[in-house]
Order: structure tokens, then C-alpha cells, then sequence
């Protein structure tokens, strides 16, 4: 019985994952329009800004140098991430459209395109007795170049969508909104980064919510799109099924692949864990900066379904890993 209730808390939803949903309901109820969308969109663009900047700030060059001269295990992941994901996602395809609109299958697509998550990478590899020093820099690794791989990407996959924007005005727009405020906070690291490390539990509310902020305003515009009237229950339920679906096709890859390449455990539980996630925190601002307005609901949907399900699969796997490397050692 305890670890039947162990295992529910596990599963349990976070209070970030609370926060999302409690979002959504309010831009359901109460999405705002006219000139407060407009006020709100003006101060999403700057917490964007914000949340990029303090990312370039809380990013240590030492882990990064540290890391580097693991470079089979950090050219998997990117591999994994940028290559892998995005086939499955074209692969998916007929299945997604199948079950699927055409715009929800486009926010799986882009869900396939993005970067790995930085903490929740860390964090579980952690836990999993993985190899941490790599997971720090190849989840770093990860977010910086998708700054420039995912609007490439999007470009080259999703350029029938209508609902992406030029290449050209997105690169434009990722590094004027994104890349900059990077950069700015990484320059300024030597100045601020101690501040910023000791102040991570505090500032992690200002990444939240930036994220929440895109969440509404998408929301919003998607509601006044009528975005309920096009997704049913059916329909999410069959949106649950395909993440579940792309999620367990990539941890399986990625534990197959480290083997396959004779990494050990701990590096295994690394490529796992960094190979196999998608960053919300990326993904969300991104979206923003790549699609219309009008689309934006719906493309985020997949992701911030996916994050949930990721979550919660990789705090089990997590205790097995630890499990089966503690019972391995000496």
C-alpha cells in the first residue's frame, strides 16, 4: 500500500503544472482582447527578455568547459534531439493526422523540434545516480543551440504550415528576443552570477512566469478563435495517446542507442534523461516568436501535454535507474 501511495505522489501534478492549468482556465473564462491584449502582449515580450537573459546568467562556462571533452555522449543527445525527434515526428505523421488536426499535429511537430529542458534534466539524472556534470553541460549545450536549430528547423519542416512565420523574421525575431538577452546575461555572469545562484529559488518565479504570461495571452486569442469548439474530450485524449506514444518510442531509442554505443550506466541515465525531454520554458517563448498569434493555442497544447507526461514517466524511471546502478556498484 505505501508504495502504491508513493508512486501516486510521484504522479502527482507540480504546482507549476497546477499554475498552467489554472491558467488556461482563466484565459477560457475571462481571454482578454483589444488593448489589454495588446498591454499584455507588450509585457510578455519583455519577461521573454527577462527570462532569457537571467538563463545566459545562471549558466556556469566551467560546467561547459568541464563537459566538453565528453563529446560522444553531448553529440548523442543533440542527435536525439534534433534529428531523432524531429523524424519521429514526420514519421507520425499519418498516424497524427489520423486522430489529430492539422494544428495539433503542427504543435507536435514543433514540440519535436525544440531543445532539451535544463533542470528537470539535471534533476533527474540526479536522481537517477547518472552522470551530473554531463547532464549540465549537454542540456546547456542543448538550449543554446536551439536558440538557432529549432527556427531552422521549423523552417525546413514546417514550411507549408501557414501558421509559421518567414525564416527569415523568425530568425530575426529569435535573435533580438531571445539570443541577445542570452548573450547580455552570460557577459554579465561575472558581475551578477553569484547573486543569481544564490537567489535561484526566487528567480525560478520569473521564469514561471513569463511562461505563464505566454500561456494566457495564447490562450486568450486562441479562445476568442474558438479553440474549444475545435478540440473535444476525444480529441485530448487522443493528443494524450500520441505524446505517450512519441515519448516511449524516444526512451526506448535513447537507452538503446547508449548501449548500443557501450556508454556506461551512469552515462546511460544522462542520454536517457537529456535525449528524451522538451523544454517548456524554451518551447512556449519560441512559439511565440516563430507562429501567429491566432495558432499559438493550439501549437503550444501538445507541449505543455507532453511536459506533464515526461514529468511524470521520468520521476519513475528515476528511482529504477537508481535502483538498478545502486545494486550494480560495488
Amino acid at each position: 500500500m505505501s508504495s502504491i501511495l508513493a508512486l501516486l505522489r510521484r504522479l502527482r501534478p507540480d504546482n507549476f503544472t497546477l499554475a498552467l492549468l489554472l491558467t488556461v482556465a482563466i484565459a477560457s473564462i475571462l481571454p482578454s482582447s483589444g488593448r489589454v491584449a495588446m498591454a499584455f502582449g507588450g509585457v510578455t515580450t519583455v519577461a521573454i527578455g527577462a527570462l532569457f537573459f537571467l538563463h545566459g546568467a545562471k549558466l556556469p562556462r566551467e560546467a561547459i568547459i568541464a563537459g566538453l571533452t565528453h563529446w560522444r555522449l553531448h553529440l548523442l543527445v543533440l542527435c536525439c534531439t534534433f534529428v531523432l525527434f524531429p523524424l519521429l515526428g514526420l514519421l507520425m505523421r499519418p498516424l497524427a493526422l489520423a486522430v489529430l488536426t492539422p494544428e495539433l499535429y503542427l504543435g507536435i511537430l514543433f514540440l519535436c523540434m525544440l531543445p532539451s529542458t535544463v533542470q528537470s534534466s539535471i534533476a533527474f539524472t540526479a536522481m537517477g545516480r547518472g552522470n551530473v556534470p554531463a547532464a549540465v553541460c549537454s542540456a546547456s549545450a542543448s538550449n543554446f543551440l536551439g536558440i538557432f536549430l529549432t527556427p531552422l528547423l521549423v523552417s525546413a519542416l514546417v514550411v507549408q504550415g501557414s501558421a509559421a512565420k518567414s525564416s527569415l523574421d523568425a530568425v530575426l525575431s529569435i535573435v533580438l528576443q531571445l539570443l541577445v538577452p542570452f548573450i547580455a546575461g552570460q557577459l554579465m555572469r561575472p558581475w551578477i552570477g553569484q547573486w543569481v545562484d544564490r537567489h535561484k529559488p526566487a528567480l525560478k518565479y520569473v521564469d514561471q512566469g513569463s511562461i505563464l504570461l505566454v500561456v494566457y495571452t495564447a490562450f486568450s486569442e486562441a479562445v476568442n478563435e474558438g479553440l474549444w469548439h475545435k478540440i473535444g474530450a476525444p480529441a485530448l485524449f487522443a493528443l494524450a495517446v500520441v505524446c505517450c506514444l512519441l515519448l516511449a518510442v524516444v526512451l526506448l531509442a535513447t537507452a538503446w542507442l547508449s548501449r548500443r554505443f557501450g556508454f556506461s550506466a551512469e552515462d546511460e541515465v544522462t542520454i536517457v534523461f537529456c535525449g528524451s525531454k522538451k523544454s517548456l520554458a524554451s518551447g512556449v517563448p519560441m512559439a511565440k516568436v516563430l507562429f501567429a498569434t491566432s495558432s499559438l493555442g493550439m501549437i503550444i497544447l501538445p507541449l505543455m501535454l507532453f511536459h506533464q507526461i515526461q514529468l511524470m514517466v521520468c520521476a519513475v524511471l528515476a528511482q529504477r535507474f537508481a535502483r538498478r546502478i545502486g545494486e550494480e556498484a560495488p
